[in-house]
């Protein structure tokens, strides 16, 4: 079933209303309604995403999210390698999200690396040069999908922007609840003090790795 057969199915077998959840979210009344029943907008914001899936108990790869990493032993945890790219330049839009492949790593060293939730990783790739010499195009990034919302701080993260999704530098100011984003190359111009209610935060990059020669 795609997300919104599933988000419309639970909505009936639960005996939930539209314009209840879309309250819940902090929408409009009409919302869910106009996302079921007209397909706006194309797929639901990260976060109203997360809450939904909180409200039903049910895994955000059934409302349209990019699907959960695998544990494979006690010490591995296998990571889906999505079949998207993040643009590091103008903007690319994802028409697909699903695993092309998938790579195990350590789970120890993921720790390490401050990953939160293993089931909210996935890999992506890049694509362009506004994050060179940090990230270059073609660059695999991992992405920690937990570390969003209002765990968000300064660092690199993806970001959804009409329906695109853009790899950026994030400078947060707590206090005005705003954040600056920028390109690490110079060339590219930024957007200086956003409202951090205005961004629709995919993740945080946590690594990146990268073909020699």
């Amino acid at each position: 079933m795609d997300a919104r057969t599933h988000l419309e199915r639970l909505i009936r077998e639960r005996g939930e209303d539209y314009a209840g959840l879309s309250r819940l979210i902090g929408r409009n009344a009409a919302y869910v309604q106009q996302y079921i029943k007209r397909g706006i907008p194309r797929r639901l914001a990260e976060e109203d995403r997360r809450l939904l899936a909180r409200y039903f108990e049910v895994p955000e790869e059934w409302l349209g999210g990019p699907p959960a990493a695998l544990e494979l032993t006690e010490s591995h945890v296998v990571v889906p390698q999505l079949d998207v790219g993040a643009s590091a330049g103008p903007g690319a839009l994802p028409d697909r999200e699903r695993p092309r492949a998938h790579i195990a790593f350590d789970a120890g060293w993921l720790r390490r690396l401050g990953a939160g939730d293993f089931r909210k990783l996935s890999t992506i790739r890049v694509e362009g040069d506004s994050m060179a010499p940090t990230l270059a195009d073609g660059d695999e990034i991992l992405v920690d999908r937990s570390d969003a919302g209002e765990r968000v701080r300064d660092g690199i993260y993806v970001l959804r922007m009409d329906e695109a999704l853009i790899v950026k530098r994030l400078s947060v100011n707590p206090a005005a609840r705003s954040v600056s984003i920028r390109s690490d190359n110079e060339v590219y111009p930024g957007w200086p003090d956003c409202p951090l209610n205005a961004i629709d935060l995919v993740g945080r990059v946590v690594w990146a790795g990268r073909r020699i020669g």
